[in-house]
C-alpha cells in the first residue's frame, strides 16, 4: 500500500500530524471505492454466448467431442514472481495462489486450433467434403466454446472471490491504519501532557527550593535577633539594678513631694470645684443655644413649606477697589452728580441693616427734591427671609441654603437663581472665585451633594449624578458643555411626567456629564465660562449677556427598601438687569438687541410671579366660593420662565438670591430690584413634593 504513511517520517506538531492523518484516511477510503466499482464493473461483463458458425440443419443436439475436452484452453498460467503493482490500474487483477497470472484471451471469436495438438486431416479433393464432417467439426467447435466458457466462468468467479478478498484485506488495512493513527495521536497527547506536568513539578520544585531558601535566610535572622536580645537582656539586667538604686532614692523623694502636693492639692480641689461647675453651665448654655437655632431654622422652614411661599435671600456686595473712577453718562443727571453728567461711582448707598437678631430687614435711605426745591429723605425698608450684609463670607451664605441641597439628596427638585443688576455680584454669589474661600454656590452645593449622598451609603443608598450646563442668549438656548459651535443644533424645552405623576424637565440634545467627583463640576465650571457670552458695557466691564443654568441631576436607589428616588438641582444665574440709557446699549445695535432680549426674559418671570399670586388669591377665594378660580400663567412668553415652569409652579423648593450693588449710582436700579424681591417673596406657589418611588 504506497499510500499509507511512513511510520519513520519526521515528528510534526499534534494539529499538522492530526491534518495530515484525516487526509491520509480519505485517501484511503476514496482507493477502496474505486476498488469496489471495479469490481462491479467485472462482474457486469460477463461473456457473452457466440451464434454459431454457419448454419446447420440437423435436428439432434450438439454433443461435446472428446478431442475438444481433451484440448488444452486458452487461459495459459504461467509463473511469474509476485510484484508490486505499479499503478492502480494493474492492481485491480489480483494474482493467483502460487505465484501464476492468468492472461485471458478475447472471447469475441472462437479460438484458432494449435498446430501441435490438431490432428492431421487428410486431403480430400475439392468438393467432396460431406455433411457429416461438417456436423462433427461444428460439434467439436462448440464444445470447445462450451468448456472455454465454463473456464471462464469458473475464472470470473475465482476473481470476483480474489478481489472480495483482498477489499476486505483492505478494509482492514485501512481500519488498522486509522487505529495506528488514533493511537498515535492519543499517545502525542499523553506526551505533551506528562511533558506539561513535569513542567509544573519542575516549577514547584524550583518554588519550594526558593522558598527553603527564604527561610533559611529568616532562621539566621531570627538568631541573629536572639543573640542582640540576650545580650539587650544582659545589659537591661545591669541596668536594672542601678536603676533600683535610683529608685529608693526617687521613693525617698517622692514621699516628700507627695506631701508639699496634698497641701497644694486641698487649696486648688475648692478652685478646681467652681471651674469645672463654671464650665458645665457654659457648655449647657451653648448646647441650649445650637438646639434653639437648630429648632429656629427648622420651624422656619417647615412655616415656609407650608406656606409655600418662594424664599427670598438678599445680599448686598462689599465696596470694589474698581468702583472708585469717574463714570460719565452723557445727558444723565442725578442728585449729587455734576452739571457735565459724571459722577463718583465710589459714592456709597445709605443701607442700613437694623435686624441684627435674625437679618432679615433691610432699609435704604434716599434723597429727592420736590418741586419747591426743598430736598425730602425717603426711607425704603424691605424683609426678606434672609439679608446679608456687605461682610458676610461665601461660607456663611451657603450654610442657609446648605439645606436645601440636602433636600435634593433626599429626592426634592430644588432651584435656586440670583437675581439683580449688571454688577452687583450674580457670578461671583454663584460660580465664585478660585480659592476655597471664595467657592460660589454652584461648587459648594455640589461637594454637599456628595458628601450627603457619601453619609446615606451606609444606609443602604447609592447615587448617580449628572450634569448640565447651559444658557439662554436672545431667546436662543447654548450648550455651554458641547463640543460643535453655537446655534447649531436646536434644543427644545420638554416637560414630561416621569412614573405617572412626578414632573421633569429635559432640554433635547444636551450634553450631560456623569459626575463622580467634586472636582468634575470645578472643570465643567472653566469649561462653561471660557464659552459663556460675555461683552463689554458701561455698567460692567465683563457684564454676562445671557441667562446661565447648570442643572445637577441625583438618582438614588436603597437596596435594602428597594426605594428610587430622584432629584434636580438647578442653579441659575441670571443676566444682569439694567436699563438701556444706563448700559450704554443704544448706539449700538447688537448690545440694544441683548439688552432688550434680557429685559424681556425678566419682564416675563416677573409676569409669571405676578400670574402665580393672582391665582393662588384666586384658588383661595374659589375654595370659599365653591367655584373655579385659577388663572392662566404666561410660562410660553420667555424662555427662561418655561425652562423654570416646574420651579416656579409649586414642585420644587425655590430660593431667589437678590444681589445688590452698595453705591448710590445705583440706588434706582437697587430700589426697582428690592420690589420685584418683594413682590417674589409674598407669592405663594405652594408645596414641595418629595419624589420617591418603589422598586416597582
Amino acid at each position: 500500500m504506497s499510500r499509507l504513511p511512513r511510520t519513520n517520517e519526521i515528528e510534526l506538531p499534534p494539529t499538522v500530524s492530526l491534518r495530515r492523518t484525516t487526509a491520509t484516511r480519505m485517501n484511503k477510503r476514496k482507493l477502496a471505492q474505486e476498488d469496489d466499482d471495479d469490481l462491479e464493473l467485472e462482474a457486469l461483463d460477463q461473456p457473452r454466448k457466440l451464434p454459431a458458425i454457419g448454419t446447420c440443419t440437423s435436428a439432434r443436439p450438439l454433443v461435446v467431442s472428446r478431442t475438444a475436452l481433451n484440448r488444452p484452453t486458452t487461459t495459459t498460467l504461467t509463473s511469474k514472481p509476485p510484484s508490486r503493482p505499479q499503478s492502480r490500474t494493474a492492481s485491480r487483477d489480483p494474482p493467483l495462489a502460487g505465484g501464476y497470472t492468468r492472461t485471458t484471451r478475447a472471447t469475441s471469436a472462437p479460438p484458432k486450433p494449435s498446430s501441435s495438438t490438431r490432428p492431421p486431416i487428410a486431403r480430400v479433393p475439392s468438393g467432396s467434403l460431406t455433411n457429416g464432417m461438417i456436423s462433427r467439426e461444428m460439434d467439436a467447435e462448440r464444445a470447445k466454446l462450451s468448456q472455454l466458457t465454463a473456464n471462464h466462468l469458473a475464472l470470473s468467479r475465482e476473481l470476483a472471490s480474489a478481489k472480495e478478498i483482498e477489499l476486505d484485506k483492505r478494509r482492514a488495512l485501512v481500519d488498522a491504519a486509522d487505529e495506528l493513527d488514533r493511537m498515535r495521536i492519543k499517545h502525542q497527547r499523553e506526551i505533551v501532557d506528562l511533558e506539561l506536568e513535569v513542567a509544573r513539578r519542575g516549577r514547584e520544585a524550583r518554588d519550594r527550593v526558593e522558598e527553603l531558601k527564604h527561610v533559611q535566610e529568616d532562621l539566621t535572622s531570627a538568631r541573629e535577633i536572639v543573640a542582640k536580645l540576650k545580650l539587650e537582656v544582659t545589659q537591661h539586667a545591669n541596668r536594672q539594678v542601678t536603676l533600683h538604686a535610683q529608685i529608693d532614692a526617687l521613693q525617698a523623694e517622692k514621699t516628700a513631694l507627695q506631701r508639699h502636693l496634698d497641701e497644694v492639692s486641698s487649696a486648688s480641689s475648692k478652685s478646681a470645684l467652681e471651674y469645672a461647675d463654671a464650665r458645665r453651665k457654659i457648655e449647657q448654655l451653648e448646647k441650649e443655644a445650637r438646639e434653639a437655632e437648630m429648632v429656629r431654622r427648622k420651624l422656619h422652614n417647615m412655616v415656609q413649606e407650608l406656606k409655600g411661599n418662594i424664599r427670598v435671600f438678599c445680599r448686598v456686595r462689599p465696596v470694589l477697589p474698581h468702583d472708585f473712577v469717574t463714570l460719565v453718562v452723557p445727558g444723565l443727571r442725578r442728585s449729587g452728580s455734576s452739571t457735565d453728567g459724571s459722577e463718583e461711582r465710589g459714592a456709597v448707598a445709605d443701607i442700613s441693616f437694623p435686624d441684627e437678631m435674625d437679618h432679615r430687614e433691610i432699609i435704604i435711605s434716599s434723597t429727592s427734591s420736590s418741586a419747591t426745591g426743598q430736598e425730602r429723605k425717603e426711607l425704603h425698608s424691605f424683609t426678606f427671609d434672609r439679608v446679608f450684609e456687605p461682610e458676610v463670607t461665601q461660607r456663611e451664605v451657603f450654610e442657609e441654603i446648605s439645606l436645601l441641597a440636602q433636600s435634593c439628596v433626599d429626592g426634592y427638585n430644588v432651584c435656586i437663581f440670583a437675581y439683580g443688576q449688571t454688577g452687583s455680584g450674580k457670578s461671583f454669589t454663584m460660580e465664585g472665585g478660585s480659592t476655597e474661600a471664595t467657592m460660589g454656590m454652584i461648587p459648594r452645593a455640589v461637594n454637599e451633594v456628595f458628601r450627603a449622598a457619601e453619609t446615606l451609603r451606609d444606609k443602604g443608598w447609592k447615587y448617580k449624578l449628572e450634569g448640565q450646563f447651559l444658557e439662554i442668549y436672545n431667546e436662543t438656548i447654548n450648550d455651554l458643555l458641547g463640543k460643535g459651535e453655537f446655534d447649531k443644533k436646536k434644543h427644545d424645552i420638554k416637560h414630561e411626567k416621569l412614573h405617572g405623576s412626578i414632573p421633569s424637565t429635559r432640554v433635547t440634545d444636551i450634553t450631560v456629564h456623569p459626575l463622580s467627583t467634586p472636582h468634575q463640576v470645578t472643570t465643567l465650571l472653566q469649561l462653561a465660562n471660557s464659552r459663556r457670552t460675555v461683552a463689554a458695557t458701561l455698567m460692567n466691564s465683563r457684564s454676562s449677556r445671557s441667562h446661565s443654568v447648570f442643572t445637577l441631576r441625583v438618582s438614588g436607589y436603597n437596596e435594602q427598601t428597594g426605594t428610587r428616588c430622584e432629584g434636580c438641582l438647578n442653579l441659575v444665574d441670571l443676566a444682569g438687569s439694567e436699563r438701556l440709557s444706563a448700559s450704554g446699549a443704544a448706539g449700538d445695535k447688537e448690545r440694544l438687541k441683548e439688552t432688550q432680549s434680557i429685559n424681556k426674559s425678566l419682564s416675563a418671570l416677573g409676569d409669571v410671579i405676578a400670574a402665580l399670586g393672582e391665582s393662588s388669591r384666586g384658588e383661595k377665594e374659589s375654595r370659599g366660593a365653591g367655584g373655579a378660580g385659577e388663572k392662566h400663567v404666561p410660562y410660553r412668553n420667555s424662555k427662561l420662565t418655561y425652562l423654570l415652569q416646574n420651579s416656579l409652579s409649586g414642585n420644587s423648593k425655590t430660593l431667589m438670591i437678590l444681589n445688590l450693588s452698595p453705591l448710590a449710582a445705583h440706588l434706582g436700579e437697587s430700589l426697582t430690584s428690592l420690589r420685584f424681591a418683594t413682590k417674589v417673596n409674598n407669592t405663594t406657589i405652594g408645596t414641595a413634593k418629595k419624589q420617591l418611588r418603589g422598586s416597582g
